[in-house]
């Protein structure tokens, strides 16, 4: 047998079997458990083929070595640990009288070894573990990185499945959107409604269904729903509902070719059918002037669903601002839906009428009181204007 002459022999060892669990599609965690030079116990992670929230790579590594000793106590031994133990890990270890722990990479959401919170500093612990750290840290990390980087491109391949490509669209790639700054909101995604005709709609829902107000962000001629990220917190935080979608054709919404697909009918369409099927009660839109004859028409479309409006009056967006906007347009092709806003809409006399109807509603008696008009000092609305807009409608 051969023995194990350093620190960096035993993560070698440990990342062989982190090496195993990627293979068998776990997070590709691996430990083995040293005494004397000799590996006598391996681990490597497994709770999803075991459907076991402790199936830990350490948890299997101690198991597998107390079975070797025939002792649960593992007093001299050492825990080699491709990443850095969680608070259940670190635990065990210590009951198990482990002598030193030594891991590769930190983990800075539990890390329960110096990164989240150091079980083995505390001093009212009958046991203390020496702490070894950062061991082949870039070669653990790296593995950790391109698993979690396999399993983003699955999981986007399953989503291409479930809401398929039209050959006349577009679709932005993710890491377009990778450096932005901001919170991450889970994305919900539509293709199966009549008015989508196919394409796949993206827009955020956040917030209880069952809310007393429902903030319906509508963006703009040159933005998308990344424009209200710092909006949104206010309105959750006053416990209401918000609804923000990517118009077709902007953000992460699909893209059709060609500007003639972007007509007012057609987008209203889609928002109306977002509205009932979120059943959307109470709803307050919010909306920048280039989305006034898309928006405001909808209280006349869905008068028991329209409870007010807000009219943002935005300032042009430059640096960092217009490049976060630019974002889900990186070639021309994805900019039909840029080239189609900025031409006048062309009207017939139905839509002609529809936007008068539309004026004379919002300009009559209670419902002019119900139309809120803010200045904002960004193209990004920020939390003052969202403050606004909640004490208003209060």
């Amino acid at each position: 047998m051969e023995l194990l002459s350093s620190d960096e022999a035993g993560m070698r060892a440990a990342l062989e079997q982190a090496r195993a669990a990627a293979a068998a599609g776990e997070v590709p965690v691996g430990a083995v458990v040293v005494k004397d030079g000799a590996i006598i116990g391996r681990g490597r992670n497994a709770p999803v083929a075991s459907s076991d929230p402790t199936a830990h790579a350490e948890i299997a590594a101690l198991r597998d070595a107390a079975r070797h000793l025939r002792n649960y106590r593992l007093d001299g031994c050492t825990l080699y640990v491709t990443l850095e133990p969680c608070a259940m890990c670190s635990g065990a270890a210590l009951h198990a009288r482990i002598a030193r722990v030594v891991y590769g990479a930190a983990e800075p959401k539990t890390g329960a070894a110096g990164s989240v919170l150091d079980l083995f500093a505390e001093p009212r612990l009958n046991h203390h573990t020496q702490i070894v750290r950062g061991v082949l840290a870039q070669e653990c990390s790296a593995l950790l990185a391109g698993f979690f980087q396999q399993r983003r491109r699955q999981n986007q391949a399953a989503a291409r499945a479930a809401h398929p490509l039209r050959d006349d669209a577009l679709r932005t790639p993710e890491a377009a959107f990778a450096q932005l700054p901001g919170a991450a909101w889970a994305p919900h995604y539509a293709s199966d409604w009549p008015s989508l005709q196919g394409l796949r709609l993206h827009y955020l829902d956040e917030g209880p269904r069952d809310a007393p107000l429902t903030w319906l962000c509508l963006h703009g001629a040159a933005g998308w729903s990344y424009m209200y990220r710092q909006m949104l917190p206010v309105f959750l935080a006053a416990g209401q509902r918000v609804l923000v979608p990517d118009l077709i054709g902007f953000g992460r919404s699909d893209k059709p070719k060609k500007p003639a697909f972007h007509t007012l009918e057609v987008h209203r369409r889609i928002l109306l059918d977002l509205l009932e099927r979120a059943d959307a009660q109470r709803c307050v839109i919010v909306f920048d002037a280039s989305a006034g004859a898309l928006a405001l028409p909808l209280a006349l479309a869905a008068p028991q669903r329209i409870a007010g409006a807000v009219l943002l009056e935005l300032p042009p967006a430059a640096g960092a601002e217009a490049a976060a906007l630019a974002a889900p347009f990186p070639d021309a092709g994805h900019r039909a839906a840029l080239r189609a806003f900025a031409q006048p809409a062309p009207t017939d006399q139905q839509e002609q009428a529809l936007q008068q109807a539309s004026r004379d509603f919002w300009q009559a008696g209670a419902q002019a009181a119900r139309l809120l008009r803010l200045r904002a000092d960004a193209a990004e609305p920020g939390p003052g204007t969202a403050l606004q807009a909640v004490e208003y409608f209060a």
